[in-house]
């Protein structure tokens, strides 16, 4: 079918409804239609290069168009593409099933495949609701809520939401959510009244102690995202304070949920973010990386302990009764396989540690602008928080236009990345280079700098 990049712009804004996207807005503005990757960069119809600054959705590994990946779909495609798990198996998803229970961190062992983040999350809570019921529906007849931190972000379904702790993204459809019970979370930056980070974290655990004390008979789970919360505006946790959780967790007989959608694969430093403090859960989300940035798949991994309380005759009802049509692709699973052996083969992890030391230095020149108020990161997870006044913190309204402008002016520039309210994320692809990483923090920092000066040019006129 031949096209022209007119012609796409038109059917895009009359047919595809955007994900998380104002549409009303979309359609006056010349969409962003790519075409094709290469390495780290993007290609639009028109033939330019941007930057992938946000690795297509916090997923891309090892660049676009990777051989080796290609390879291995290519491989597998000539067998065969797709068969149900329902009652059946398939080679790629036992090869995979088997290497992710022995690079995951603790004792997981059984792997439950989706396609999404938010899936993989959906069926957690749906086991650790259900586990409780399995053992003992009478003694732990009440033990049906889960607890989650303030601003979390779980996924979208209706469970996943109702685990979430964003009122923006959340807050309409509260009608439809179960109970969730609420914990403060460790953001430092904007709760310096209580102190340093030290401070905040023993505010933060003390709380949740409280709660669970007090209610720990009622909770089935807590769920968190190890180290980072991503969508929340890169908010990190200070070091240790997801090791206390655990073990609140098990001092109060909860299951213990890491949800490794965003912070796994290597983004923060090490395969996944439990590892960095000798966590353990009881239940593990992975998602996104999973297959360098490729093919939907995702999956929940739990322990023997967890499993065993499934098992029993048909007629006990104990079964798990999930799934998706395309639970364990082969597909996704062969590519899945090829991207863990590329992440080994290639020591991207060791390469992840090592660049991100070398980019602090490189990032810590964009508090030279009076506007960035806070430069967040782990690994080759950053985000900068932009602010009206540094002193108090005050932000800028969305009609001051400020972050869209950053962000506007970095695609002009050649880079891709987003806003998460106030704050501006740095998503790079794993692999990108030190000098892709520098090239990225160059862009940002005259972005920032040049919608500071329009800001400021537009107020002066007033």
């Amino acid at each position: 079918m031949q096209y022209t990049s007119e012609q796409l712009e038109k059917w895009d804004k009359k047919y595809v409804w955007h994900p998380f996207t104002q549409m009303q807005s979309y359609m006056e503005e010349k969409p962003f239609i790519v075409e094709k990757g290469e390495g780290s960069y993007l290609f639009d119809v028109d033939g330019k290069a941007y930057l992938d600054g946000y690795a297509s959705l916090w997923v891309n590994v090892h660049g676009h168009n990777d051989k080796k990946l290609n390879e291995a779909l290519y491989e597998q495609i000539q067998k065969i593409a797709h068969s149900t798990l329902l009652g059946s198996a398939n080679v790629p998803s036992i090869l995979l099933a088997k290497k992710l229970a022995e690079i995951t961190p603790g004792q997981l062992s059984k792997v439950f495949y989706s396609d999404t983040g938010s899936a993989a999350v959906e069926i957690a809570l749906k086991i650790a609701y259900q586990y409780w019921k399995n053992l003992d529906p009478v003694k732990y007849a009440h033990k049906n809520k889960f607890v989650s931190f303030n601003e979390a972000y779980h996924g979208d379904t209706i469970g996943a939401v109702s685990v979430g702790g964003m009122d923006l993204f959340h807050r309409i459809f509260k009608p439809l959510l179960f109970e969730r019970i609420a914990a403060p979370s460790p953001y430092t930056y904007r709760m310096n009244h209580l102190g340093d980070e030290e401070s905040v974290k023993a505010y933060c655990l003390q709380e949740l102690e409280v709660l669970l004390q007090t209610q720990g008979n009622e909770i089935a789970g807590l769920i968190i995202e190890p180290l980072v919360q991503g969508a929340a505006g890169i908010i990190t946790h200070p070091r240790g304070f997801l090791k206390e959780v655990e073990q609140l967790c098990r001092t109060y007989n909860v299951l213990l949920i890491c949800d490794e959608v965003a912070v796994g694969f290597g983004r923060t430093g090490t395969l996944f973010a439990c590892e960095q403090e000798d966590v353990e859960p009881d239940l593990i989300c992975i998602g996104k990386g999973i297959t360098g940035g490729y093919m939907p798949l995702a999956a929940t991994l739990t322990t023997d302990k967890v499993f065993a309380a499934f098992l029993a005759n048909p007629d006990e009802n104990k079964t798990f009764f999930h799934g998706h049509t395309y639970t364990g692709n082969q597909l996704a699973c062969s590519v899945a396989l090829k991207n863990i052996e590329l992440i080994e083969k290639r020591e991207l992890i060791k390469s992840v540690q090592e660049k991100a030391k070398r980019w602090t230095k490189q990032l810590e020149k964009l508090y030279e602008l009076s506007i960035v108020g806070d430069i967040r990161q782990r690994g080759l997870m950053v985000g900068v928080e932009i602010v009206k006044n540094r002193d108090s913190k005050e932000m800028f309204s969305i009609n001051d236009g400020v972050i869209s402008q950053i962000i506007t002016r970095a695609k002009e520039k050649g880079l891709i990345i987003r806003q998460l309210g106030p704050v501006i994320t740095m998503m790079p692809i794993l692999a990108m280079t030190d000098e892709e990483l520098n090239k990225m923090a160059e862009i940002v920092y005259e972005a920032i700098k040049e919608a500071a000066e329009t800001y400021q040019l537009i107020e002066s006129t007033k």
